[in-house]
């Protein structure tokens, strides 16, 4: 499975593939930020995000798009930047019919490193290890756009195991039902009658 990974910010937006292999073998394809002028008006900035996250879909044709669930900040302002970036990635990946998941800061964490409350270095670190790269992704947002393609990699098997546990679930709750609610028909026709 090919993944592309996005840490969405609206001044620096990291972007990376990952191939994920056999069991937990991971691959790094490519990685990168866009960036975009603070001095642009929101909505150039948002389209110079979107021609370079297209770009990215177009060039290396991932099959799922993983992008960082927006929390938010102390700065307001930031944090808007920051969702409205991931929205543009959103649409840019919907328009292709490719499936879109947001994985937490903490998620990302975890999977990658084994502790959610691991920091920037902590990470770093570990996707630089994890994918034998010779040298760590520089800046943070390129390692954490690695870090989230692996997080979704590790993670999306459990998440369709658990969905189809949770669907055959569903199916036999409702097939359950079903013979109860006849049962109980029955006994109330069984009931209307009066034995001789």
């Amino acid at each position: 499975m090919r993944v592309l990974g996005v840490d969405p910010g609206l001044t620096r937006l990291g972007i990376a593939v990952v191939d994920g292999g056999t069991g937990r073998a991971v691959t790094a394809v490519a990685v990168d930020v866009i960036r975009t002028p603070v001095d642009d008006d929101l909505a150039v900035r948002l389209l110079k995000v979107a021609d370079g996250v297209e770009a990215w879909l177009d060039r290396h044709r991932p099959g799922v798009v993983a992008i960082e669930r927006v929390f938010s900040q102390h700065n307001v302002r930031t944090a808007m930047g920051t969702a409205q970036a991931a929205g543009v990635v959103a649409l840019a990946a919907a328009r292709r019919g490719l499936p879109v998941m947001f994985h937490t800061p903490s998620e990302v964490k975890a999977a990658v490193t084994g502790s959610g409350r691991a920091d920037k270095a902590q990470v770093t670190m570990m996707v630089t290890k994890l994918l034998r790269l010779t040298e760590a992704p520089k800046p943070a947002d390129a390692a954490d756009a690695l870090a989230l393609a692996i997080c979704h990699l590790w993670r999306a098997p459990v998440r369709n195991r658990m969905a189809e546990a949770e669907a055959r679930a569903a199916e036999f709750a409702k097939a359950h039902r079903a013979r109860l609610a006849a049962a109980a028909a029955q006994a109330r026709s069984g009931s209307g009658t009066v034995a001789k």
